[in-house]
């Protein structure tokens, strides 16, 4: 990865999202992170830009990471951020996400799942309660339908490449039974095929309920970070599209990367 970008508002949700990016980036030295805020008024240019110094500063406190400054007005911050990802081609967006309540998922809640669909890059979705910890296991989920065309392997593999953690890779349908079926076997092999160099361990889960299902199984592996191809209007995507299937985001600590087939 070459340029992270993460916008605050300065909340305690975007704060948080720029502290574990910190830790995160600490160590890739080829990493740019740019901390990105939209302010609407002139008269706020001055203030918002020391803030932003302010911040890098006692961000550097935790971690050593090469960190820009850039405050720019705007009247939509996720157009804003839409053009500065594409002008600077950034690998990563990592922004907050707090589920506490409904005024705290107004702003950066709301536009983080906006910025999901935007297709410009991966976003890497903070909870607000989630705490750095080093990637050491990172579940990728998959359901399993044309995994040669739907799965984006280069932004993935980019990832793994990055922090090299163990990686699992799981299915949860409520229609699978003591064996899988021929056609899941057979997409199972084309994915091993594809993260071969991963070495891959596979899960499938005879469940109804995904969200829950992801958010147990994570806990109980110890995940660090769970991949989710976001695409059209499957079952996964469903996760961020639908307001009562948020729970995976909005009720967990652990970071979620959604990316787009």
């Amino acid at each position: 990865m070459q340029t992270v970008i993460v916008p605050v508002d300065f909340s305690d949700t975007s704060l948080n999202a720029a502290r574990y990016a910190v830790q995160l980036l600490t160590g890739h030295y080829g990493v740019n992170m740019i901390l990105h805020h939209v302010y609407e008024n002139d008269n706020e240019a001055t203030e918002t830009q020391q803030k932003l110094e302010d911040l890098k500063s006692t961000l550097l406190k935790s971690g050593i990471v090469k960190i820009e400054t850039k405050a720019e007005k705007g009247a939509d911050f996720i157009v804003e951020l839409d053009k500065l990802a594409r002008h600077q081609e950034a690998d990563l967006i990592i922004m907050g996400i707090t589920g506490r309540s409904p005024i705290g998922q107004t702003f950066i809640g709301s536009n983080t799942l906006k910025m999901v669909n935007e297709k410009v890059c991966p976003v890497l979705i903070i909870p607000g309660d989630a705490r750095y910890k080093d990637v050491q296991n990172v579940l990728l989920t998959s359901d399993f339908k044309d995994v040669e065309n739907a799965t984006p392997t280069v932004p993935i593999k980019k990832i793994l490449k990055t922090f090299r953690p163990h990686l699992s890779v799981l299915n949860v349908d409520s229609e699978h039974y003591v064996a899988i079926t021929e056609e899941y076997q057979a997409e199972k092999e084309k994915l091993q095929a594809m993260f071969a160099e991963f070495n891959p361990d596979f899960y499938f889960l005879g469940l109804q309920d995904v969200d829950e299902a992801i958010n147990q199984f994570s806990k109980d592996k110890n995940i660090d970070m769970v991949i989710i191809v976001h695409k059209g209007q499957n079952l996964y995507s469903k996760l961020f599209v639908k307001s009562h299937t948020k729970q995976l985001v909005y009720h967990t600590n652990i970071p979620v990367l959604a990316i787009h087939e």
